[in-house]
């Protein structure tokens, strides 16, 4: 099969790494890719976010299969601009992507079903938007409603601080468009994990469990980021666990999305807060996380393309997929200032020096015109280790780390440490 996976991230790469060792997969494209996935498939410089582009290269290229990773081109449509095409894409349709692009959707979904979640208002006007938060105690969750790259979330530890965010977003429109309502959230409190799963419309198949780091430094310091790093699996969150989640969350949305006629397929992604037997949604992502994915796909003992076939087709069967006993431990290494103002076309050392058994998928990098590899982006890398312990995961994972180095590179050093210690 001719196969092209849109986006440029680590995600997509993890998702051609895993792709290329499918025996059914001939020729992979990757638009527009980076330095890593030109090892592996052809980049072709088409931006995620360009849906026509995307259709014309699919088209004259024959391509067979379209796997979408990012969030963007969902919500603009390029599965369903796809499949009107006859082509067969990976992907929720732009309507039930609305899961992501939307809170206040998601939240009326979860309403409709009963799924238990943080109670929620949404505000289009400062002083209303105002006015409730000062009913509230702290600490205080404001979100932008739209795509906000995983940075719209603000958990304010006073109301001076809570009405600052609304402002960013309502008045200054720090994230324009997506910022156009705002989300005021219950603030829910205990372990945080990211639960995702494959989905056909109709069965769901929920994958291992992981935990990513959102904040920038240690201890859980510093602003949102996209994810500084992940693991796999936390060890509060058992198969139990996991049940009651497909249960209680997954098949009551993919039921309440069929039933309003707006089918999903593709990957479901929920943040879940956790206290005790209590699991509550923190939010959805209607696609493969990131980093998450760098840590789910080394772990999975199935053909990814089949089962992400058997999704588009409606056949998936839970009980075909197979996970490999053990634990992966992933590290992301970004470019100083992140997730502020960073530097790129810094040269990149010691790939060639890492553990071959060690991943090191590409997230912001590109091949400069003498063909080395430079960063091109806040999150550069992702190093990722799997053992049979995650002590022995971790270690493996930051020997790997410490074997690259560019200038202004940083990185947490506390992944997974909660689970070794």
């Amino acid at each position: 099969m001719r196969v092209l996976v849109v986006g440029s991230g680590g995600r997509e790469h993890a998702l051609v790494w895993k792709l290329a060792r499918s025996a059914r997969v001939g020729q992979m494209l990757v638009a527009p890719g980076n330095a890593g996935t030109a090892a592996i498939a052809e980049n072709v410089a088409v931006p995620a976010s360009d849906v026509a582009g995307l259709l014309r290269l699919a088209v004259e290229r024959k391509i067979d299969f379209v796997v979408v990773g990012p969030e963007v081109p969902l919500s603009l449509g390029l599965v369903d601009a796809l499949e009107e095409a006859g082509i067969a894409a990976f992907g929720p349709t732009r309507g039930a992507a609305r899961l992501e692009a939307s809170k206040s959707f998601a939240h009326q979904i979860m309403a409709d079903c009963g799924v238990p979640c943080a109670a929620s208002r949404v505000f289009e006007d400062v002083a209303a938007a105002r006015a409730y938060l000062e009913t509230l105690e702290p600490p205080y969750v404001v979100k932008a409603d739209g795509l906000a790259a995983g940075k719209g979330a603000i958990i304010a530890g006073t109301l001076g601080e809570a009405f600052s965010a609304v402002d960013d977003m309502l008045v200054k429109r720090v994230f324009g468009e997506s910022g156009d309502r705002v989300v005021i959230e219950q603030y829910l409190s205990g372990k945080e994990v990211s639960l995702l799963a494959f989905t056909d419309g109709v069965h769901v198949a929920p994958m291992v469990p992981s935990c990513d780091y959102k904040r920038a430094y240690d201890g859980d310091q510093g602003p949102n980021t996209g994810g500084m790093g992940c693991y796999s699996p936390p060890g509060f969150f058992d198969a139990d666990l996991v049940r009651q989640a497909t249960d209680t969350v997954m098949l009551p949305v993919v039921r309440a999305m069929a039933a309003s006629g707006c089918t999903y397929k593709g990957v479901l992604y929920a943040g879940l807060m956790v206290d005790g037997d209590s699991i509550r949604v923190l939010e959805f992502n209607a696609r493969f996380g990131d980093p998450e994915t760098q840590v789910i796909l080394p772990r999975l003992d199935s053909d990814l393309l089949e089962v992400l076939l058997s999704c588009h087709d409606g056949a998936l069967e839970p009980s075909s997929l197979h996970w490999k006993v053990g634990c992966s431990v992933g590290v992301v290494v970004a470019s100083g200032g992140y997730p502020g103002h960073y530097e790129k076309g810094r040269v990149i050392g010691g790939l060639h020096d890492v553990d071959p058994a060690v991943a090191v998928f590409h997230a912001g990098t590109r091949l400069d015109d003498a063909g080395r590899v430079v960063t091109d982006g806040g999150r550069v890398l992702n190093v990722v280790a799997t053992g049979l312990t995650m002590a022995d995961a971790r270690e493996r994972a930051y020997d790997g780390v410490a074997r690259l180095h560019f200038d202004g590179m940083m990185y947490r050093t506390d992944i997974a440490l909660r689970e070794v210690l």
